[in-house]
């Protein structure tokens, strides 16, 4: 069995909303010296593979399309238990739209292997993105089961639970197939070991650059660049507290209707 995950390194979102600032010129989150974490679901992708990995052997390699600090998620990855690593790099991969990058990763993994099971983040902690999943799938040719939880080989075939408004659906599919993945009680990741972390340090890291996939930088825009960032702002809320006096309870209630509707909330 084998497996690819496809990993993205983001601002950890946990961080305080005073503290999020927007690149005026790209547009960009400013990461400065904010904590880079893996996506939360992308986390969730790998714990999936590796007790796949666990229950059935194999091996399983993390795929990240990133700058170079993103070898900081693929060593995590390997720590957790992850095989191999790759890291696509290249700048002009930083004005790719999400269709591109999906097709960059096709390459990648066509390149790299012939993995029974693609695995990604049902979407993506900073933009919400829910779409490179079913991209790759596409130009991969394979099957996609989106917002799995769970799942279980069986006989050439994969059975994803897979969560619904109300409830779950179980989905199954032939192999080879692409999963993205929500999260449940039991992929909640691991926490890798002292000695993994150090281990995971030492482990070689594969860097492909555009021209090792045959592209050209000039030729992201045929590779699938259908979507242009026009502009991103922050909104900004604004508050403020209004008392109403009056000497009764009944008297308050009054003028706080009156005002309500001065303001044509009610």
């Amino acid at each position: 069995m084998e497996i690819v995950v496809c990993l993205k390194q983001i601002v950890d979102p946990e961080i305080p909303a005073s503290e999020f600032r927007l690149d005026p010129v790209t547009k960009r989150q400013v990461r400065g010296s904010h904590a880079l974490v893996i996506s939360t679901y992308d986390e969730n992708a790998l714990e999936v593979a590796l007790q796949l990995k666990e229950k059935r052997g194999g091996k399983v390699t993390a795929v990240t399309i990133g700058e170079e600090q993103a070898t900081e998620a693929l060593r995590k990855a390997l720590a957790m238990g992850a095989d191999e690593a790759v890291l696509i790099s290249d700048p002009p991969l930083l004005e790719a739209d999400d269709l591109g990058k999906a097709r960059v990763l096709a390459r990648a993994i066509r390149k790299l292997s012939s993995p029974d099971l693609i695995l990604c983040g049902c979407e993506s902690a900073d933009w919400v993105s829910r779409v490179v999943g079913p991209f790759l799938a596409e130009e991969l040719g394979l099957s996609c089961v989106t917002f799995g939880t769970r799942i279980e080989l069986r006989d050439g075939k994969a059975l994803v639970r897979r969560i619904v408004e109300d409830g779950y659906h179980l989905v199954e599919t032939s192999l080879p197939a692409v999963v993205t993945i929500a999260s449940d009680e039991t992929n909640t990741p691991r926490l890798p070991k002292v000695r993994d972390i150090m281990a995971a340090v030492k482990k070689p890291i594969a860097t492909l650059r555009l021209a090792d996939l045959g592209i050209e930088p000039g030729s992201l825009q045929e590779l699938g660049q259908r979507a242009a960032l026009q502009d991103v702002v922050v909104p900004v809320r604004e508050a403020r507290c209004e008392f109403i006096e009056g000497d009764t309870p009944e008297e308050q209630a009054e003028r706080l209707v009156l005002r309500l509707k001065e303001l044509k909330v009610l």
